[in-house]
């Protein structure tokens, strides 16, 4: 597959209404990589109603049924998350895929679920930060002394190290300004969301371009993404309403599918993908949420060569 936008996948990891089937997950991560896909991503959904597998753990598994595809996660809830125990974690999964770990967190938009992890929302995008800075951190210095809100960590070691030096990459995804500055700040390149449409995506995008401007960053050197629910049919209202369905079960909103999806004949996909590399993407992570082997095939064959 020869682009001159990078193509990720979205590795099959939630089955509303259907067997949850690893022999075929397998086998579209194999497809995949046979087909040139650049990386293979999955979402953290823990609590909710539509099967979803946990995303670290999908990663470590497709690290061990794969050999070149980059993998990574669009977007771990880090917040919700022992940095200590998720800097472990990482590191592992990071040797056990050698090297082909990518690290995408957010903060997240739902300050409710806080409680049901033992933890207070209050002062969540303080935590999120602090929790970043930790596992870095543990990531790159022999002993860390760390004395910060959250956490305190006195002459404490943790090995090995990851794979990748100085450590994995780290994808920010975020709307807020304020989560845009994170993004350049601890960050090392930006993941745009799946919930996002592309007129949304593009405002981002300009906002995050200027911050990088501003503190002497080349945009051209931070790597922008977008998370794009995407379903190839030439009967529109067929894959309109299959997009609604999984939204509904998957965000509680059916409605969102028409207002962030691509969805319809090759060649209209091909025009609304199109809109989204102008508005500033390198790699399309690309969302089929049904017939996953049969959008794989056609997004190597139709889609990859007009983009």
């Amino acid at each position: 597959m020869d682009s001159r936008v990078e193509l990720g996948i979205a590795i099959p990891q939630t089955f509303p209404g259907r067997t949850m089937d690893i022999r075929f997950i397998r086998q579209h991560l194999q497809r995949a990589e046979a087909l040139g896909f650049h990386s293979a991503w999955t979402v953290e959904s823990i609590l909710g109603s539509i099967p979803s597998l946990e995303p670290l753990e999908m990663l470590t598994w497709a690290s061990a049924v794969t050999e070149r595809m980059k993998l990574g996660s669009a977007v771990l809830l880090t917040g919700l998350r022992s940095p200590v125990h998720l800097a472990k974690s990482l590191s592992t999964l990071d040797h056990l895929s050698h090297g082909r770990l990518i690290v995408g967190v957010g903060l997240g938009g739902n300050p409710s679920v806080y409680p049901a992890y033992g933890i207070s929302a209050d002062r969540r995008a303080a935590r999120f930060a602090e929790g970043i800075r930790l596992i870095k951190q543990l990531w790159t210095e022999p002993r860390v002394n760390f004395d910060g809100e959250f956490w305190k960590l006195k002459n404490a070691s943790m090995e090995p190290k990851p794979a990748q030096k100085p450590h994995p990459p780290i994808w920010f995804g975020g709307h807020h300004p304020n989560a845009l500055r994170r993004a350049i700040e601890l960050g090392n390149g930006f993941m745009g969301a799946g919930s996002l449409s592309t007129a949304g995506f593009a405002a981002e995008v300009k906002v995050l371009q200027d911050l990088l401007r501003q503190a002497g960053r080349d945009p051209a050197g931070f790597p922008v993404a977008k998370r794009v629910y995407i379903a190839i049919d030439k009967d529109r209202n067929r894959a309109l309403k299959r997009l609604r369905e999984w939204f509904g079960a998957f965000y509680g909103r059916p409605e969102m599918a028409a207002e962030v999806a691509v969805w319809g004949s090759p060649e209209e996909c091909i025009v609304q993908l199109q809109e989204v590399v102008t508005a500033g993407a390198r790699l399309l992570l690309l969302n089929p949420v049904f017939d996953e082997m049969e959008h794989l095939e056609e997004f190597a064959s139709v889609l990859a060569p007009a983009l």
